[in-house]
């Protein structure tokens, strides 16, 4: 689609992270890292971890009421729910009908998207299409993450442990009549020739003949498991073409662009591909460092916090644009 097809744009904005602040020196008493090894290699100095009171449709919730409120909209306004997530409250249902219920919307579309850490793309770009397809009206879209219920806090698990944090973030989406407002592109890609390259191999449907064997504890396979190197390669590949797909495809050039929000996976990568595409580094958001990595969220939330700091005003051109596990990348590019 091109930027004079935009049918819809966002809204409001809200995100919640839990109370609970984890710091590089906590994590070094309970395996063999220090703050400076962090530090160096993903720029994260500390993140946040939920506990029982905030499971993923519960920051959800919270989330989604301040991006409602943001929007000047009530709960009742909304007609649809997106909820892109890797930690669903459970196998199934999905997420988005459990916040559905606690945000008292039965009856409304709620549907999950897992994409991992480009969900929250893949989900804005539907949700325009929704739009422009008459299917909704104002869509409901958040990226919700509880991580630390998972991970392996051993020496064996740290070089993915130190990387994560829990969080949610929301943003609403609706029509627009101004075609140069709004959404003006969203590219879309996957690659699944490297989906094990950060993965979580158990438990699965796909092992017989007990999804959850007891060996999965055993051989570790229960926990996240990255192939750094590759990731890392990838993403400052996939990153810098996504990125001039979209740009390509509205005309735009990146001095036209007031505003990069990359994914929170790595701040190295970040630095990386700005460098890459010779981009002001200065026009380029970066929280990694208080939250980590977020997957579904971290778009939501860096969005959010530029909004709250004046970077994102009436009429920026800001690109969104993220890569992660699957391989998926995506890009979208919105005019506020």
């Amino acid at each position: 689609m091109s930027r004079h097809d935009a049918a819809s744009r966002i809204l409001g904005t809200g995100f919640y992270v839990p109370p609970r602040v984890v710091t590089n020196d906590e994590l070094a008493t309970m395996f063999d890292t220090s703050d400076e090894w962090i530090r160096q290699r993903s720029g994260i100095t500390e993140r946040r971890y939920a506990d029982e009171t905030d499971p993923p449709a519960a920051m959800a919730e919270k989330a989604a009421r301040r991006a409602i409120e943001d929007a000047g909209l009530t709960v009742g306004d909304i007609d649809t729910i997106l909820v892109a997530t890797l930690s669903p409250d459970h196998d199934f249902p999905g997420t988005a009908c459990f916040l559905q219920d606690r945000l008292g919307l039965n009856g409304c579309a709620a549907m999950d998207v897992r994409n991992q850490c480009t969900g929250l793309l893949y989900s804005l770009a539907t949700a325009d299409s929704f739009i422009r397809s008459g299917l909704a009206r104002r869509v409901l879209v958040v990226g919700t993450e509880v991580h630390s219920t998972g991970l392996d806090f051993s020496d064996a698990g740290r070089d993915v442990t130190v990387l994560f944090g829990d969080g949610a973030a929301a943003l609403v989406v609706g029509p627009t009549d101004d075609p140069d407002r709004g959404f003006l592109t969203h590219c879309l890609h996957a690659d699944g020739s490297g989906a094990r390259d950060l993965w979580l191999p158990s438990p699965g449907s796909s092992l017989f003949p007990n999804r959850a064997p007891l060996s999965m504890y055993e051989d570790r396979s229960i926990y996240p498991q990255m192939n750094g190197r590759s990731v890392f390669k990838h993403a400052c590949t996939r990153l810098p073409q996504v990125i001039a797909e979209a740009l390509e495809k509205t005309g735009y050039s990146l001095d036209d662009v007031d505003l990069l929000v990359p994914h929170q996976a790595n701040l190295r990568i970040n630095e990386m591909v700005a460098k890459l595409l010779k981009f002001p580094p200065d026009k380029v958001v970066h929280n990694i460092q208080k939250y980590g990595n977020t997957t579904a969220a971290s778009i939501g939330i860096a969005l959010h916090e530029a909004r709250e700091d004046g970077r994102v005003s009436e009429g920026s051109l800001v690109m969104l644009a993220a890569f992660g596990s699957g391989y998926t990348w995506a890009a979208s590019l919105v005019r506020f």
